[in-house]
């Protein structure tokens, strides 16, 4: 594959017809499964062959579309089985690979942003990438310090040639699919959310901001018993060297783990999500599998800090406060939280109780002292939510979701997914006790 802006018509008119088509397969699928004649209709080979399209046309654009990807292998937990499983290695492929940049246009890169000598920087540097992500390849390096001489074994990222282009693409495509969300919650104010997936997703492209995000991630949780973040040993706009670490990628244990795997790993990513904020005023932003690790020594190794959120006072307080208020059924002072919050319009009359009926199956994990999250549990939310002619689908469509909550939701339902997934057990609500501001226990 060349450099990403090329053919620009072809690349825009494949991820124009992406959703749709993806779309269309599965509602059909769906449709039909539920009138109980899909089998007869729809081939598993048919949708084999969907899967591998899905794969190929992600992977080869990479980019936002690559990213829309990564977030489909997420939430492919809450499918039922028989829909999901033509998709599921297909859409997990994306959490760990794409198709290469070729090694002429890797080095090109490291030339222009290490300098002509980069090789003297490294004791060894593998041609061949270790992994892939939507902007960038990761290849396995020795780096040397040059100040000190020391070698260290080293992951270092190269953004793929023309990848801001893409990414800016990619984006304003996918916002031509604001109709599709307000189909889904009519409530929702659209405009304001894309820009600010915009700006935040944009950031993703500059490298150096990316390292200053990870040095603060290390400083905070350095010698941490439980988390692990490589330290930074190089940045660039383009190239960001950083630490390497040896452990079970969170996408092996999903597919082949042991319980006490499954269960750790849950418990680790809840902690680094609820303990990140106050610890380092930042959140992790990209809770897809392909970015963490399951060391040997038992902690949680993280990587990829490109999407963070900024929370220099730590995780809102309301988030907290509202939690504990519904779990104890204060209906009213709910509704009063979420509308000074902006998830309910200041004109929009609602009914507590039924918004408190609405939200409260979604804090089950957190209602009693251990939860196991399970595939089951998310296609029944997912049911009970995307049924048109649920009450929940119903009063889903008076709320809306505030820019300054976008990437907090996001990462909740991304970390929920890979939970679901992972089928981890875990003291959840005691994480929460303890990281949470204004979440207090339920007697």
């Amino acid at each position: 594959m060349t450099d990403i802006p090329r053919r620009a018509v072809s690349r825009t008119a494949k991820l124009a017809a992406l959703p749709l088509g993806f779309a269309g397969r599965t509602v059909l699928g769906m449709g039909k499964r539920v009138t109980g004649i899909a089998s007869d209709v729809i081939s598993a080979e048919i949708q084999q062959r969907t899967a591998e399209q899905l794969f190929s046309v992600l992977g080869q654009l990479k980019g936002g579309a690559m990213k829309f990807g990564q977030a489909l292998s997420v939430f492919e937990a809450a499918l039922p089985d028989e829909i999901a499983a033509p998709y599921r290695q297909a859409l997990t492929k994306l959490q760990e690979a794409a198709p290469p940049l070729p090694v002429a246009s890797v080095h090109k890169v490291l030339a222009e942003q290490l300098g002509p000598d980069w090789r003297d920087r490294f004791v060894e540097f593998d041609d061949t990438p270790a992994a892939a992500a939507s902007i960038g390849q990761v290849h396995r390096a020795v780096w040397r310090d040059p100040e000190t001489g020391v070698s260290r074994s080293a992951a270092v990222k190269i953004q793929y040639p023309g990848a801001g282009d893409a990414l800016l693409a990619d984006l304003k495509q996918l916002s031509r699919l604001g109709g599709m969300f307000r189909a889904i919650q009519p409530g929702l104010d659209v405009k304001p959310l894309l820009a600010e997936l915009r700006e935040r997703i944009t950031e993703e492209l500059d490298y150096e901001l990316e390292a200053e995000s990870q040095r603060a991630f290390a400083a905070a949780y350095a010698d941490d018993p439980e988390i692990f973040i490589p330290a930074v040993l190089s940045a660039s706009p383009r190239v960001l060297v950083t630490e390497w670490i040896e452990g079970t990628p969170l996408a092996d244990i999903i597919r082949e783990g042991t319980d006490e795997q499954r269960n750790s790993a849950g418990r680790l990513m809840a902690t680094l999500h609820l303990s990140a904020p106050p610890r380092a005023g930042l959140l992790h932003a990209d809770p897809h599998p392909g970015n963490f690790r399951l060391l040997p020594d038992g902690r949680l190794g993280v990587i990829d800090f490109g999407a963070v959120a900024r929370m220099p006072e730590g995780t809102p307080e309301p988030i907290g406060r509202l939690l504990g208020l519904s779990l104890r059924g204060d209906a009213d002072a709910v509704v009063a939280g979420l509308r000074e919050e902006g998830f309910v319009k200041a004109t929009e009359p609602i009914d507590a109780q039924a918004l408190l009926d609405y939200i409260r199956p979604m804090l089950d994990p957190v209602a009693q002292e251990e939860f196991r999250f399970t595939r089951a549990w998310l296609r029944a939310e997912a049911t009970r939510l995307a049924s048109p002619k649920s009450p929940a689908f119903q009063l889903s469509r008076q709320l809306n979701l505030p820019p300054s909550y976008l990437l907090i939701h996001r990462v909740t339902l991304g970390s929920i997914g890979v939970l679901c997934q992972l089928e981890a057990k875990a003291p959840y609500r005691g994480i929460l006790e303890r990281w949470l501001p204004g979440f207090a226990p339920v007697a």
